[in-house]
C-alpha cells in the first residue's frame, strides 16, 4: 500500500483527538477519508475543518456499540466510494474510578465502546478490506498492558482490545490484511477530560501518531509490526 493517494480510510471517532490528528495525515497524503462520531454537529463540524487541508472527508454519525449502525456506515462508504482499504478504529472512552464507584453503565460504555465496538468495525467492514488487501489498525493503550488503580473497566477494555487485535493478525494475515495495534501513552487532547493543552509540552502530539499511521502504511508489505508500544520521550517532571 505505498501508494497512498486516492486510498479510502474508515476512521471512527475521528472527530477530535487522537483520530482527528490521524485524519488529517491520511488527507496530507492524498488519501480519500470517512470519519464516525456520534455527536452528529461534532461529527460535520469536523470534517469540515479537515476538508481545507486536502481531499475528501465523508462524515458519518454511528455509534460503534451498534452493529447494525456500523454495517449501515460500510455500506454508504462502498456507496459513496466503491471501496475501503484502511479501517483505524479508534474510537473509545475512559471511565476510570475504584471498583466500588465504578457504575454499571461506566463499566458498559467502557467495554462497549473500547471492545465490543472495535469488534463491530473490525466485523462490519472486514469483507470490503479483505477485496483490497487492506489493512487495519486499532487504537489501543499503553493501559492494555500495564495496569493501575482506578482502570477496572478501562484495563479491561484495553487488555481485551490488544488481545482481540494480535488474535485478529493472525486470522486474517494470510488473506495479504495487514493489522496492528498501536498502544500509546500520555496524548494531548481531550480524553478524561482533559485540554489538549495540558502537558502538550511533553506529552505524544495527535499528529505524531497520524505521521506514525502513514509509516505504517508505505511500510514495505513484507513487514508488519503488529504491536507498537509508543511513549512520550520525557515525563512531566523532566
Amino acid at each position: 500500500m505505498n501508494e497512498l493517494k486516492g486510498k479510502v480510510a474508515l476512521i471512527t471517532g475521528g472527530t477530535k483527538g487522537i483520530g482527528y490528528g490521524i485524519a488529517e495525515a491520511l488527507l496530507s497524503v492524498g488519501m480519500q477519508i470517512v470519519i464516525t462520531g456520534r455527536n452528529k454537529d461534532q461529527t460535520f463540524k469536523a470534517a469540515y475543518n479537515l476538508t481545507p487541508n486536502g481531499g475528501k472527508v465523508l462524515p458519518l454519525v454511528a455509534d460503534v456499540r451498534d452493529y447494525k449502525a456500523m454495517q449501515e456506515v460500510v455500506a454508504e462508504v462502498l456507496k459513496t466510494y466503491g471501496q475501503i482499504d484502511v479501517l483505524i478504529a479508534n474510537a473509545g472512552v475512559g471511565h476510570f474510578a475504584p471498583i466500588s464507584e465504578l457504575t454499571l453503565d461506566q463499566w458498559k460504555e467502557t467495554i462497549g465502546v473500547n471492545l465490543t465496538g472495535v469488534f463491530h468495525s473490525v466485523k462490519a467492514s472486514l469483507a470490503a478490506i479483505k477485496k483490497t488487501k487492506g489493512y487495519i489498525i486499532t487504537i489501543s493503550s499503553l493501559a492494555g498492558t500495564n495496569f493501575f488503580a482506578n482502570g477496572t473497566a478501562y484495563n479491561a477494555s484495553k487488555f481485551g482490545l490488544t488481545g482481540f487485535t494480535q488474535a485478529l493478525m493472525l486470522d486474517v494475515r494470510n488473506d495479504d490484511v495487514k493489522v496492528t495495534t498501536i498502544m500509546p501513552g500520555s496524548v494531548s487532547s481531550h480524553f478524561g477530560g482533559r485540554s489538549p493543552e495540558d502537558g502538550k509540552d511533553w506529552r505524544i502530539q495527535p499528529e505524531d501518531l497520524g505521521q506514525m499511521v502513514v509509516d505504517l502504511l508505505q511500510m514495505h508489505p513484507r513487514t508488519l509490526p503488529s504491536k507498537i508500544e509508543v511513549r512520550p520521550s520525557k515525563t512531566a517532571n523532566s
